[in-house]
Formats: structure tokens, C-alpha cells, sequence
């Protein structure tokens, strides 16, 4: 009996030694590069109005009018996720934002989905690209005036986690926005946006994706 219950305690104390192990596999998952600096690898987008400079993805140019919306997005599909980098755009007039859970519409230039916007005066907003074509949710003009630098570098960051989609720029949020139209799907691209019109850049630099769920297969 003695020796019964020596062995016992033994593969009791082992499994105990186990749980910090096994609870600290299943944390939160880190951070990883969205865009490696370097090059347009795991993306894809017309590369006539997309280049990679000085670490950036840079969208647009300034020499001639964009004839239309272009997007460079992700292969792979994303679902719940917290999106950081940081972007600043050049040109006057010059509009731009970063696709959420959206798709490519085929044979078009277009894509659909939610849109973390930016320029003119969409800073900060949540639009639904090519869907409802309206803002879901917009910032406090006054507020995000205090912290938006329009000509240099600033940070958004973007949380996407069920129906419920977060935003901040340099820290101050701008939006808070849960979906009630049950019909939408919640999981899709990745994208980043220079808007048709004049001449204009957007830039865009340190994409860093950190998956809260389960990450989908790229197409």
C-alpha cells in the first residue's frame, strides 16, 4: 500500500509540474512582421502604384493623377487580429485607409469591406468600403486634432475581435463599433489603400500582426 501510494504522489507532482508549461503554450500569441521592410512578399497589388521605400510601403506617387482606388493585400485571410503600424500621408488632398476582414471584388479594381480611413476628413473613421459606402463610426474631431500629426508619422492601431472592431490613433481612440448586421462574414484581407484622385502618397511602415484566434490558409 506504501508503495502504491509513493507512486501517486509521484504522477500527481509531475502533472503539476506540467500545468505552467501547458498554460503558458496556450497564452496570448506574439506579435509578428505583417511586412518584412524589404520587399512586396505576401502581398499582392498592382505594383505600377505600389513600391517598397526607406522600409515602407508607399502607395501613389506625386507626378501624376491616380485614375481610380488601388489596393495591396494580404494572401492570406485574417479574422480576429490587433493590426499596429504606423503611416503618413503627402499630397494635397491626398486619402487613404487600411482594409479590414475584406475581398477583392472580381474583375474589378475595387475592393469591400471595413476601412480604418485616413486624409481629408475621414481621419480615424471606420468607412465600409464599397458595401454600405457610408462611415460606421467616426472620431471627435476636436479630440483627434490634439494628437494627429497630418504631415509626419503617426500610429494606428486596430482591434478586431469578434463583431466588435477598435480603433486608435497615437493612442487615442477613434472608434468603438460592434456589427449588428449578422449577415456580414467577419473574416477576410488585409489591405492598404491609395484613393483615386490627385497626385498623393501614402506611406505605410512597422505592420505588426498579433492573431487572436485562429489564423485562416492564404488563398
Amino acid at each position: 500500500m506504501r508503495q502504491f501510494l509513493l507512486i501517486f504522489v509521484r504522477a500527481a507532482l509531475l502533472l503539476l509540474a506540467a500545468v505552467p508549461a501547458v498554460a503558458q503554450q496556450s497564452g496570448p500569441a506574439a506579435a509578428r512582421p505583417l511586412f518584412n521592410g524589404k520587399d512586396l512578399s505576401g502581398w499582392e497589388g498592382d505594383q505600377k502604384w505600389f513600391r517598397v521605400q526607406d522600409g515602407a510601403i508607399v502607395g501613389g506617387n506625386l507626378q501624376q493623377k491616380i485614375p481610380h482606388n488601388f489596393f495591396l493585400a494580404t494572401k492570406q485571410e485574417y479574422g480576429d487580429f490587433e493590426l499596429t503600424l504606423e503611416f503618413r500621408l503627402r499630397g494635397e488632398g491626398t486619402n487613404a485607409g487600411i482594409q479590414l476582414r475584406s475581398r477583392r471584388i472580381p474583375d474589378h479594381h475595387e475592393m469591400i469591406g471595413y476601412q480604418a480611413d485616413l486624409g481629408q476628413n475621414y481621419w480615424g473613421a471606420l468607412y465600409d468600403e464599397s458595401r454600405r459606402n457610408r462611415i460606421l463610426a467616426a472620431p471627435d474631431r476636436e479630440q483627434l486634432a490634439k494628437v494627429l500629426k497630418p504631415d509626419d508619422w503617426n500610429r494606428y492601431r486596430i482591434h478586431c475581435e469578434g463583431r466588435r472592431i477598435q480603433l486608435w490613433i497615437n493612442d487615442l481612440q477613434t472608434v468603438d463599433y460592434t456589427e449588428q448586421d449578422q449577415s456580414l462574414e467577419q473574416t477576410g484581407l488585409i489591405a492598404v489603400q491609395i484613393h483615386g484622385g490627385p497626385p498623393g502618397e501614402a506611406w505605410y511602415r512597422n505592420l505588426q500582426l498579433r492573431p487572436l484566434g485562429a489564423v485562416q490558409q492564404s488563398k
